[in-house]
């Protein structure tokens, strides 16, 4: 596992400063955001999110470029920033959280 950080350890080495400023920006740009926005308002780089996700900093690139993929490659990518995908569905009545995918995560874990 060298050169590999969990985004705890990535986290912590943030000064008290950086993380309140990411928050901040996240907060910020709230619901709409595309992959590169997300990364970058979480304070990581190309480079630091491939050492956690165990690709290149190319890999990342190419992956935030993606217009199309797999919702496993996305839940990745997503934890691999310290979040959580949830998959919703929007009515104009009512809003579902669509469970498969949240499924799908458990049993990738077991």
């Amino acid at each position: 596992m060298t050169g590999r950080h969990s985004f705890a350890d990535l986290r912590a080495r943030m000064s008290p400063d950086a993380r309140s400023e990411a928050k901040i920006e996240a907060q910020r740009l709230g619901e709409q955001m595309d992959l590169a926005e997300v990364r970058r308002a979480m304070k990581l780089s190309q480079e630091e999110l491939g050492q956690t996700l165990q690709i290149g900093q190319g890999s990342v690139a190419k992956i935030e470029k993606r217009t199309d993929m797999y919702v496993s490659t996305l839940r990745r990518f997503i934890e691999a920033m310290g979040g959580e995908l949830e998959i919703v569905a929007r009515f104009p009545d009512h809003t579902v959280k669509i469970r498969n995918f949240a499924d799908l995560s458990e049993r990738e874990h077991t």
